[in-house]
């Protein structure tokens, strides 16, 4: 069976972290502590940016239907509380910050991915990325850094889309891009809780899970498929 068309999540499926996750990046910090002009001290933004990222996750974790804005995600868990001669240069530099607090040095493309890139574009099918994230424009910029942006027509990220998954909107954006309906679709995500659940409430036709270590809750829905990297996924279209 050959899908009407291919949606991707990026992290975790096209590429991964290959270090532990960093919270407050030295070189943002210092960033942030240059644009403030030492309005607050080093060590207090780097507070600010790891206390910051648990309460994101945690809000995340909660499953929103709906996406925050950038300026809402600076506002509700780093800057708030800040004096205004901190806060308001960040606000006028929250895109460029987003991107460097999304952008990760050490992303890897997973095993196979080209391949399987590769082998669904020569087989005729049509491939998106659909993916939650800070700043769909440091996925965009790592995604031709690799040579691989031309073999996706659409990318959706929900810092652009204002939704986030598991909310099917998400891939009734995509589908809707490409012009196939999502009940020909296959979806590739490593989250049970997101994107096996997106995959359901959207109703595609085979929801894919490639695992990355990420923890899923109890209860979270079963893929109907699993695959260990893409050339297993490859190996899906004979």
């Amino acid at each position: 069976m050959t899908p009407a068309a291919l949606l991707l999540d990026f992290g975790g499926v096209l590429a991964d972290s290959t270090g532990p996750f960093r919270a407050a990046p030295p070189e943002l910090v210092l960033r942030i502590y240059n644009l403030t002009r030492g309005a607050l001290q080093p060590g207090q933004i780097q507070r600010a940016l790891t206390d910051g990222a648990a309460a994101h996750a945690r809000w995340r974790d909660e499953d929103h239907p709906d996406e925050l804005s950038q300026a809402e995600v600076w506002e509700r868990f780093v800057i708030k509380g800040w004096p205004p001669a901190a806060a308001v240069p960040v606000r006028g530099a929250i895109g460029k910050l987003s991107y460097d607090w999304a952008r990760r040095d050490d992303w890897a493309l997973r095993p196979g991915i080209p391949e399987a890139l590769a082998a669904y574009a020569a087989a005729g099918v049509p491939m998106a990325v659909v993916s939650n994230t800070l700043s769909g424009a440091a996925h965009r910029d790592y995604l031709a850094k690799t040579g691989l942006s031309h073999y996706f027509a659409v990318q959706v990220y929900s810092d652009e889309a204002g939704v986030r998954k598991p909310n099917p909107q998400m891939i009734w954006l995509a589908t809707d891009a490409l012009g196939v309906a999502p009940a020909g679709c296959w979806f590739v995500g490593d989250s049970r809780r997101r994107d096996v659940a997106c995959a359901r409430r959207a109703d595609v036709a085979r929801a894919i899970l490639m695992p990355s270590g990420r923890a899923d809750p109890p209860g979270s829905p079963d893929p109907d498929v699993i695959v260990e990297d893409g050339h297993a996924l490859a190996a899906l279209l004979s």
